[in-house]
């Protein structure tokens, strides 16, 4: 009898203890974010709104930085993410390259906050005199149709110029010594190469490219755990009213994590915008609009449909 209760406890101990480990096992369950430099993401990041949206579905969060969308969209692709965001390009060539995401939100356009710009002292005065010259731009970022359309605009054809693929910290290196004539780039390093070398604005997206900024996540991610899409999408709502008309305030919080003197972002964030919103009919059409342009160039290797990969409404 003694033996036997002894047995009982035992297994009830046992018992117990595997509950915790369930129970322990289940909270450890991650999602993997990651974000740029520069966005409503980081300032997420650093307010921890996330953990604490996440925290009641048993999930923690694991950030992972990128310098670009390209790089983040690769992650993506091969499963090292499962949430991020990106530009208007990147996931275009993420779709074309067979990465398997949806796009689940987006911001309003942003058009002045992505530029072609050139030195100060440049001879060039307009986007037809870059005929001939050299471009620096991040392949496959936001930028990259901004460029397009700027040359289809100035009657140019983008084989008219000479594209020098490089990431924005080598393509601002480039751009100051002379080795390009032009740089096409987004905030916030355009507003750090307009402060620290007076680079004058040849275009920006203004009546050429809207410059959204995209909400992704990993579809197999999305279509397990839905409430996890739910809760980022909520806590980024939540970053956005704070931030929205507060650029000083945010400027301050984000300038030491990124290394960007406050008062430039405070220029960059002037021209940033907030409210996300799950993508529209129109927003969808601008996105195949920008495929069909990079297809017909040549930039992809097939054509896509952009709709088939819009998360819908509840899933």
């Amino acid at each position: 009898m003694i033996r036997t209760a002894k047995l009982i406890v035992a297994l009830a101990a046992a018992a117990v203890f595997s509950a915790g480990l369930s129970v322990a096992h289940a909270q450890d369950k991650i999602v993997r974010v990651g974000y740029q430099k520069y966005g409503n993401v980081i300032l997420l990041k650093g307010k921890g709104g996330l953990e604490k949206k996440l925290a009641p579905l048993g999930f923690k969060v694991e950030w992972k930085e990128f310098p670009s969308g390209p790089p983040l969209l690769e992650a993506l692709n091969v499963g090292a993410i499962d949430f991020g965001h990106a530009g208007e390009a990147p996931p275009i060539f993420g779709q074309a390259a067979g990465a398997q995401f949806l796009y689940v939100a987006h911001e309003p356009p942003a058009p002045k906050g992505e530029a072609i710009l050139v030195p100060k002292d440049s001879p060039i005065k307009t986007v037809a005199e870059l005929k001939g010259k050299k471009v620096a731009l991040n392949k496959g970022s936001n930028v990259h149709y901004l460029l397009v359309k700027a040359l289809e605009k100035a009657g140019l054809k983008y084989t008219d110029i000479e594209t020098v693929f490089l990431a924005p910290a080598d393509a601002r290196a480039a751009f100051e010594k002379g080795v390009v004539d032009a740089w096409v780039i987004w905030d916030p390093f355009q507003a750090a190469a307009e402060v620290a070398t007076k680079a004058r604005t040849l275009a920006d997206g203004t009546g050429l490219a809207s410059n959204h900024q995209f909400y992704l996540a990993a579809q197999k991610f999305s279509d397990a755990n839905p409430q996890v899409i739910d809760a980022i999408i909520a806590a980024i709502a939540e970053i956005d009213a704070w931030a929205k008309g507060r650029d000083k305030a945010v400027a301050e919080e984000l300038s030491a994590g990124i290394g960007i003197p406050a008062p430039v972002l405070e220029i960059a964030l002037g021209r940033q915008t907030y409210g996300i919103k799950p993508l529209d009919a129109k927003v969808v059409a601008e996105q195949q609009s920008i495929a069909d342009t990079f297809f017909a160039l040549g930039l992809l290797p097939k054509p896509i449909v952009v709709s088939t990969i819009v998360r819908k409404a509840g899933s």
